[in-house]
């Protein structure tokens, strides 16, 4: 879901749109179309702020770092990238205050988060895994062999919040017992601090809102109704309920899947995610710096205004 913006931008194919995201200074460059010299507004100055993640104990970047653009298969277009142009754009996101890494096993990403770990401290970011569930056991895993490989590909010794990823049904939670046992497992010896769900599916959705195991969930929202699991009201509603009952609540698809990247369309969707919906954070695909810059800039001017 690439946010880097182009200064004609409705003339520009939407797919190769995504793959132009790349040239950093020409994207500084462009900001200029944005609109945040006439507000007033200084780009590349300001740095997200944090977040309390509903009753976790946890502090977060109002914005994290996704890396599962177009991801599956153990890659994704972050880690497409290649290690060293990743390990760059990820250390100008913690420079600008994004201390906050979306992982998953299936994007392939731990092994380039080891990267970043050695030049930025691990303490000051949170890291968010996810577990695939493979329901047939016999084809899975072992859910403790999964999580030391995810540990070690890593480099970390701990994850800040581990998510069962992507629920499709509201009968997850019987699912998935051997996976919700060892997970609060680990959680009591402190492997995971934060336990939850990335949702694609309502009835999971709800489930989750209201299950007494879940910490975190991602879920999918933004006001075009892309990629998501029902309408923006519907989904907002179950949101507020999971809020209310203590759950962090990431967003994710805010610019769906990337189909909404238009500079109208980015502006409507980081201003509906901060000041209509019912999450506490976000999480943006980013590939490139001038990807990071306009995230941030928007954002926060957004937040302050």
């Amino acid at each position: 879901m690439p946010i880097f913006k182009l200064t004609i931008m409705e003339k520009i194919n939407r797919r190769s749109f995504i793959h132009t995201g790349a040239a950093g200074l020409a994207g500084i460059a462009s900001l200029a179309a944005t609109g945040f010299a006439s507000q007033g507004f200084t780009p590349a100055t300001a740095t997200v702020d944090k977040v309390k993640l509903g009753n976790t104990g946890l502090t977060v970047s109002r914005v994290a770092l996704g890396t599962g653009s177009i991801g599956g298969n153990h890659q994704s277009n972050q880690t497409r990238l290649g290690k060293s142009k990743f390990i760059e754009m990820a250390h100008h996101a913690y420079d600008r205050g994004i201390h906050f890494f979306d992982t998953a096993d299936t994007y392939g990403s731990y092994p380039f988060v080891r990267e970043v770990f050695k030049e930025v401290p691990r303490e000051k970011v949170t890291l968010l895994g996810k577990m695939w569930t493979e329901n047939d056991p016999s084809k899975a895993e072992p859910v403790d062999k999964a999580l030391d490989r995810f540990r070690s590909e890593t480099g970390s010794d701990y994850f800040d919040i581990l998510l069962l990823h992507c629920m499709m049904n509201g009968k997850w939670p019987e699912e998935k017992k051997r996976f919700i046992d060892y997970f609060s497992k680990a959680k009591q010896q402190g492997i995971i601090k934060a336990v939850g769900v990335s949702c694609h599916n309502f009835e999971a959705l709800k489930v989750a809102a209201d299950s007494p195991w879940v910490d975190v969930i991602l879920a999918r929202i933004n006001p075009f109704q892309a990629h998501m699991d029902a309408m923006p009201a519907e989904i907002n509603a179950v949101l507020e309920r999971a809020r209310n009952n203590g759950k962090g609540v990431i967003g994710m698809k805010i610019f769906g899947n990337g189909d909404k990247i238009l500079e109208n369309e980015r502006e409507e969707s980081i201003t509906f995610a901060l000041k209509k919906s019912s999450i506490h954070c976000m999480t943006l695909g980013m590939e490139s710096i001038a990807q990071v810059d306009d995230a941030v800039d928007r954002v926060m001017r957004i937040v302050r205004s």
